[in-house]
């Protein structure tokens, strides 16, 4: 096992009607500025609840944060947040605004001449405007973690940005609010969260006993609740537990003391930036052929998640590793999503134009820091 050091500060607030909380959680003095994305917050009710919950606080609010938020867009709330003196946020929606208002909350206070620097230069960020959460797509996991992912289209970049400064200081989740979404980010958010599992735990075996069996239980229950969220949206009960698992999935929890890959993530923000997919369906096409690809790698852990998540005891560790890949393609089919590039209309010639952009940053990713364009380039023709 690997050393760590663990701490989530955040507040987890779950629940039926606890969107109220935000009226005593957040100091009356605190002048806030409310970040939302296109709209779905007045559909769902959710809006008017957090109006309602404000009503004695100062509060301002900032609409059009878009899915992949951009860098143009949050500087505009960074000034209307700078003009109105604001000392407090509260991020109303699902991964892209929560990224966004944590940037914003970084930038507020920067004093340089770029804060694009902060997302490559996480070390830059020394202080931070706080910021509170009001989950309505759950997905990312952002409401309880210190990450974030920002592009910047003009100049086809996305980075993740990793700082203690991005925990939330408390978050709002109420399944109920879940009831309306439309079924394609319900399938994103289940896949997105078995990645974010997956990309913990798919590395090798040996490293902590009680890691595996915490991630292997919360990829079953991924397995089991994933068809009932897509079958019985409204339900509860189910909607809680979907709610909750999108959420330990990027916490900490799994990671403690384990390697880590994430190479499926990063390469995969190419197609993003470059061919406009959903995040969780670059994961659903790159991850398969990364697992093809590094079979050999990663053999003795697919063995093992073969056994224990998908219940495969017949075969040798080669046979599992290929039930265990089937299975995931499966999985992620089921959910809706699709496993191939050209699914996409992508064209042969995006695995070169995507090489030679990692080529030309000289990036390394995975667990053995062995995915590199080169591999990258393998990875993205196995998945066409």
């Amino acid at each position: 096992m690997e050393n760590f050091t663990f701490e989530n500060p955040t507040k987890l607030i779950f629940g039926k009607g606890t969107i109220s909380r935000l009226a005593t959680e957040i100091a009356p003095e605190k002048r806030i500025m409310v970040c939302y994305g296109g709209g779905s917050a007045k559909r769902n009710g959710v809006y008017q609840q957090v109006k309602d919950a404000l009503k004695d606080h100062f509060s301002i609010e900032f609409w059009g944060i878009e899915p992949n938020p951009d860098y143009d867009t949050v500087m505009k709330a960074v000034a209307l947040a700078r003009q109105n003196d604001i000392d407090y946020l509260v991020a109303v929606g699902g991964g892209s605004v929560i990224d966004a208002t944590k940037f914003i909350a970084h930038a507020i206070p920067y004093d340089g001449e770029d804060p694009w620097q902060l997302a490559i230069h996480n070390e830059l960020i020394t202080r931070s405007t706080p910021l509170a959460v009001v989950l309505t797509l759950p997905a990312t996991g952002s409401e309880m973690n210190h990450r974030g992912v920002l592009s910047r289209r003009r100049t086809k970049e996305k980075v993740s940005f990793i700082t203690p400064f991005s925990f939330p200081r408390f978050s709002i989740l109420d399944p109920e609010v879940t009831y309306t979404l439309p079924r394609k980010q319900l399938s994103n958010g289940i896949v997105d969260s078995f990645m974010h599992i997956m990309e913990q735990y798919m590395t090798t075996t040996g490293n902590s006993v009680l890691m595996d069996h915490w991630a292997e239980g919360a990829l079953l229950s991924l397995i089991e609740i994933g068809p009932k969220v897509l079958e019985h949206p409204t339900d509860y009960d189910t909607m809680a537990n979907f709610m909750l698992c999108t959420t330990m999935a990027l916490n900490g929890f799994v990671g403690m003391g384990v390697p880590q890959d994430w190479a499926t993530h990063r390469i995969g923000y190419e197609l993003t930036i470059l061919y406009g997919l959903d995040h969780a369906e670059t994961l659903a096409v790159v991850f398969p052929a990364l697992l093809t690809i590094l079979k050999e790698q990663k053999k003795e852990k697919l063995a093992q998640y073969a056994e224990r998540v998908w219940h495969i005891q017949d075969g040798n560790t080669d046979q599992k590793a290929d039930k265990a890949i089937e299975k995931t393609v499966t999985f992620f089919r089921q959910m809706g999503l699709r496993t191939r590039m050209s699914e996409y209309g992508i064209p042969a010639e995006a695995v070169d134009i995507i090489y030679q952009r990692l080529k030309k940053s000289g990036a390394v990713y995975g667990e053995k820091k062995n995915v590199d364009a080169e591999m990258a380039r393998a990875i993205f023709a196995q998945s066409l």
